[in-house]
């Protein structure tokens, strides 16, 4: 609201401009956050990375760059993030359509399916994995007594079970950039392309897709990024003949008591993530997909 006082054509006090805007007095409130962020975030990184380089030295990073394990297990990890995040994309994409098309009663039924697991504990969801995939499991019960098989398959301790708990557990983290992406773009749009005499298969490939595209790479990028860094469900339903990452720096840590190594290689994966995500955030505005500002 203008102040009736001002002298017409000057621009609005600092003062005033805060007011307006809601920003007087709130930036405070962040300050609690930030102080937080700082003690259990920043203090640890930079104690990792200070052992990375004096525990004992900085040929720490010589060491792990001429290991032919870390290279294996860089690459093991990068092709089970891209796998996971094609996995979650080929789901997440289907589960989101059929979620913006449908009735809000069941819009809310299928959104509760994709929350209610995410919001429980990842170990728990890990475990009860291990019920279902082991040689004793659900799965394999089912299978035999069905007729498929005849001997227990081996569905976890290796790459497949690896597979199957982390598309699991990062599916939310592809479907809700792809429903809110889903949601901004215009119903009326394929249908106005079929009206045009486009058939209803090509006016979904050539309209509502590239409009759904920022969703799309939203969510790769945010499943991907997290997939680098995951210890317990490959710890549990995978095995260190294959280590991913996270579990290389863990052996370095706890197993073969190595903690300047073990830091130096969490720093790489850290570098490695922060460069991802800088890429990622050139080609698309996440903020915008989720609906924070005016994706200006």
């Amino acid at each position: 609201m203008s102040d009736p006082t001002a002298v017409p054509g000057t621009a609005p006090a600092r003062s005033d401009v805060a007011v307006e805007r809601g920003l007087d007095g709130w930036g405070w409130l962040v300050l609690p956050g930030v102080l937080f962020l700082g003690l259990v975030f920043f203090v640890p990184v930079l104690g990792m990375v200070s052992r990375s380089v004096t525990d004992p030295s900085p040929a720490n990073y010589l060491k792990i760059s001429g290991d032919p394990l870390v290279w294996r297990s860089l690459v093991y990890t990068l092709r089970i993030a891209v796998t996971v995040t094609f996995i979650c994309l080929v789901i997440g994409y289907a589960w989101a359509y059929i979620m913006n098309k449908a009735h809000p009663t069941l819009q809310i039924v299928m959104a509760a399916l994709i929350m209610v697991p995410f919001w429980s504990s990842l170990l728990v969801r890990t475990y009860a994995w291990t019920v279902i995939l082991r040689e004793s499991g659900i799965a394999n019960q089912l299978l035999t007594r069905l007729g498929v098989i005849s001997a227990p398959l081996e569905l976890m301790g290796n790459t497949l079970g690896t597979l199957v708990g982390m598309t699991q557990i990062l599916l939310p983290f592809m479907v809700l950039p792809l429903y809110a992406a889903m949601r901004q773009i215009d119903a009326e749009l394929v249908p106005a392309a079929e009206s045009l005499g486009a058939n209803p298969a090509e006016a979904f490939v050539r309209v509502f897709v590239p409009l759904s595209l920022p969703g799309v790479m939203a969510g790769c990028l945010l499943v991907f990024v997290i997939s680098l860094g995951f210890y317990i469900t490959p710890a549990i339903l995978g095995n260190m003949r294959q280590p991913m990452f996270s579990q290389l720096i863990v052996m370095q840590s706890q197993v073969l008591f190595h903690p300047g190594v073990a830091s130096a290689l969490a720093v790489s994966l850290l570098v490695l993530t922060l460069m991802l995500i800088w890429m990622g955030t050139r080609v698309v505005r996440i903020e915008r997909v989720l609906g924070i500002g005016d994706g200006g």
